[in-house]
């Protein structure tokens, strides 16, 4: 080992090896006491006074000792620096040396004066027995143990040499090795201590370390042994279970402590059966991780994991939080944040539930209740009286329905109940049209009074029958039966529902083909000049004529294409083939095509028409675009913007069914409009009700103060046609007293006819 030089040692490992020296004062003062009487002793023998002289040396050698030794026990050493140190190993060593110094000059005068046995013995005897506890007493400085080494062997060896014995210059010459064997022993045993001392403060900082660590934690941590007791717990811990301090934790068992730690946690003061069980399985290592609830704001998850040697640690961490959370998210997913029912799937689970936990067959019932013409509250009052709205029939229909019937929210305004308590068929069915009976009335909310019923549909079945994918399949089949006979009926499904949905789901794929293949066909219904004389425009019309079942309807293909999402490809369709077959017909006469909500949704519609236009060379000005009001009810801006966008073009564009909407009239100010198409519903019976004609000329009026053209729909018969004549209510005239639709290439006949027609007076302009 080399020898470590004290700059090159640790300040901290340097104090604690000169400290070393001052350590003993009992020993000091034993050796003291040992050598002066030693000195008396041969004084007494010898009657030379050198020795009382040496004794003296001793007694004010140990005096200065002592008063250092005592010195640095007061003084206060935090401070210190290696000089300071070094400093005070000087004073120890001065001491010690001149105390070897003084032992090694008694003995080598006793050998050069006296050739007395007892002289001799009595002084090398005191001397080899300090150099003996040099080594205990001196390891922790070098410089102490070559000085006392060296001053108390080389008087021996000098005294040696200069008595003319051979012998003892033999002898002292021996003590050379010993000299070298005791400096390496004090410097083996400085090293060795050096290196503990490095290892010890090395594992006291990695366990200060790792306690900071451990008791930083976020979780909480427990090491048990194979009997349960503790070895380790962090403050986390601590903190988590109540535990108070814990290191008077240590060697504790579990059971108890967790018992005591509780007691802050809970009423009765004992662990619930459940967390000792959980706890039990993880300790014996049946579980891994457990989920345990202490209180209603301390939930804690727990992992365990085995330890070689036996026990477990066990780490855990609050998760109160979470669990709140997903449990917020659950009941987010599971019900309605409005009306608090549950939403469809969880509606499901619990039906399934329910069904699964009946001990006895029986009839049960599902009835789903839609609020009619709830859209129009939105419109009207705003989406947050319509929420309000919406709460007030969940309220209603809970109470209604009672305790032992299960009901959610499926969609928007459709409403579920599932019944399963009744006796018998009839008695369920008369249960579900009283629940849809009193659900329907008066409804006090935000101050207006709102009159709601329900178009509803029922399935019954028994129990055992039940299947949760075919229920929701059979009541939307009744409920779309319900709707079709008109609002507020109640229809159960029947068997022939299943036939007449399987027929449409037919017609739809039927409808597809024909979409896609182009295989719809167009015409025409012609808008007149009110005397008849002369075409204007007309409207094109899509009909689809079933290979099998012949013309379907369009109120009946159209409805389903909506249903389908494919209005817009027969839109497109309608557009192409209006621009090719307007440009077989006389240059004055235009095409009008519907456009419908869908259409107004799709931003690439404008692309379609602007391409149809230049495909076939139809002039702008020759192709109307109408949209509806209920069209226009819906993101109006974007719908405006497209507009304008197309009228830029040259584009007419016309409003269609006007009238029969809401907010009517501001679609007259706010849109680019350039027609208006009067409903037939304001034509209907205008020479038998005064008020009718009044109310359509009004409309009249005002449209031809915003410079709109008028186009009358409906028109059927001459008296209709003569009061429009007399008040000059339409600009041209649309119905069935001119024309029925009719095929593209009748449109020239029928012009030329209507060229040849004898004019009619029209009557003064009276609007």
């Amino acid at each position: 080992m080399k020898a470590r030089a004290a700059n090159t040692v640790p300040t901290d490992v340097y104090l604690s090896f000169v400290s070393s020296l001052f350590g003993n004062r009992q020993t000091l003062f034993t050796g003291m006491v040992v050598h002066i009487l030693t000195y008396v002793a041969v004084f007494h023998k010898t009657q030379d006074p050198y020795f009382i002289y040496l004794s003296c040396g001793f007694a004010a050698v140990f005096a200065y000792r002592i008063f250092w030794f005592i010195k640095f026990s007061a003084v206060d050493k935090s401070a210190w620096n290696v000089t300071d140190i070094r400093r005070w190993e000087i004073r120890y060593v001065l001491g010690g040396g001149a105390t070897a110094a003084i032992l090694g000059v008694g003995c080598g005068y006793s050998i050069l004066a006296y050739e007395d046995t007892f002289v001799e013995l009595a002084c090398i005897s005191v001397t080899m027995a300090s150099m003996v506890s040099v080594v205990g007493r001196n390891y922790g400085s070098r410089l102490a143990v070559n000085l006392q080494s060296l001053a108390c062997c080389l008087p021996i060896i000098v005294g040696a040499i200069f008595s003319d014995d051979p012998y003892k210059v033999l002898l002292s010459i021996m003590l050379v090795p010993f000299v070298l064997t005791t400096q390496v022993m004090a410097k083996g045993v400085r090293e060795f201590l050096y290196e503990n001392v490095i290892a010890t403060r090395e594992m006291r900082k990695i366990a200060d370390s790792f306690d900071t660590a451990l008791n930083n934690m976020t979780h909480g941590l427990l090491m048990l042994d194979p009997q349960n007791r503790i070895q380790v717990i962090n403050r986390k811990a601590c903190e988590l279970l109540h535990l108070g301090e814990r290191n008077r934790l240590k060697n504790c068992d579990i059971d108890v402590v967790l018992r005591y730690g509780v007691r802050h946690t809970f009423v009765d003061g004992s662990m619930p059966a459940l967390i000792q069980r959980q706890l039990t399985q993880m300790i014996d290592g049946s579980i891994s991780r457990a989920v345990m609830q202490f209180s209603d704001d301390l939930i804690l998850e727990f992992s365990a994991s085995r330890r070689p040697e036996g026990g477990v640690v066990l780490i855990f961490e609050d998760v109160t939080a979470r669990a709140r959370a997903e449990r917020k998210i659950l009941q987010m997913v599971r019900f309605d944040a409005l009306t608090g029912l549950p939403h469809r799937n969880y509606f499901a689970e619990l039906v399934k539930d329910r069904i699964d936990h009946r001990t006895s067959s029986g009839p049960v019932g599902f009835l789903v209740l839609d609020v009619n013409d709830f859209k129009h509250v939105n419109d009207v009052k705003g989406h947050l009286t319509g929420d309000r709205l919406l709460l007030a029939i969940a309220n209603r229909l809970s109470a209604a329905a009672g305790s032992d019937v299960l009901t959610g929210h499926l969609v928007g305004d459709q409403f579920v109940l599932f019944l399963a308590d009744a006796a018998d068929p009839i008695e369920l069915e008369a249960r579900m049209r009283a629940i849809h009976v009193q659900a329907a009335g008066d409804y006090e909310v935000d101050g207006s009074t709102f009159r709601v019923n329900f178009s509803a549909g029922g399935v019954m079945m028994l129990s055992e029958d039940l299947r949760m994918d075919e229920w929701q399949i059979k009541v939307d089949l009744a409920l779309f039966e319900s709707k079709s006979r008109g609002k507020g009926a109640f229809t159960l499904f029947a068997e022939e529902m299943d036939a007449r949905y399987i027929e449409r789901q037919r017609l739809k794929s039927d409808l597809r083909a024909a979409v896609e293949s182009q295989s719809l066909n167009a015409v025409y219904q012609p808008m007149f000049k009110p005397d008849g004389s002369r075409i204007e425009c007309c409207e094109a019309l899509s009909r689809w004529t079933h290979p099998e079942k012949g013309a379907i309807p369009p109120n009946v293909f159209i409805q389903i294409a909506e249903e389908m999402g494919i209005v817009s490809d027969i839109t497109r369709f309608m557009i192409r083939q209006a621009c090719r077959d307007c440009m077989t017909w006389p240059e004055h006469i235009a095409v009008s095509v519907n456009l419908s909500v869908h259409d107004l949704r799709d931003g690439a519609i404008a692309d379609t028409i602007i391409e149809a236009l230049a495909e076939t060379g139809l002039p702008a000005s020759r192709l109307h675009l109408e949209v509806t009001e209920s069209s226009l009810m819906e993101e109006l801006s974007a719908v405006r913007a497209l507009l304008e966008m197309l009228r830029a073009k040259g584009i007419t564009i016309a409003i269609d069914d006007f009238g029969t909407g809401f907010s009517s009239l501001s679609y007259l100010d706010t849109l680019p409009i350039d027609v208006v198409k009067i409903d037939r519903s304001f034509v209907r019976n205008i020479g038998e009700d005064a008020r009718r004609l009044k109310l359509l000329r009004g409309i009249v009026n005002l449209s031809r103060q915003l410079d709109l053209e008028i186009v009358v729909e409906g028109v059927e018969t001459e008296d209709q046609l003569a009061l429009i004549n007399k008040y000059n209510c339409g600009d041209l005239i649309q119905g069935y007293l001119f024309s029925m639709p009719v095929a593209s290439e009748k449109i020239r006949a029928l012009s030329n006819e209507a060229e040849k027609r004898p004019l009619q007076r029209r009557g003064p302009r009276v609007a």
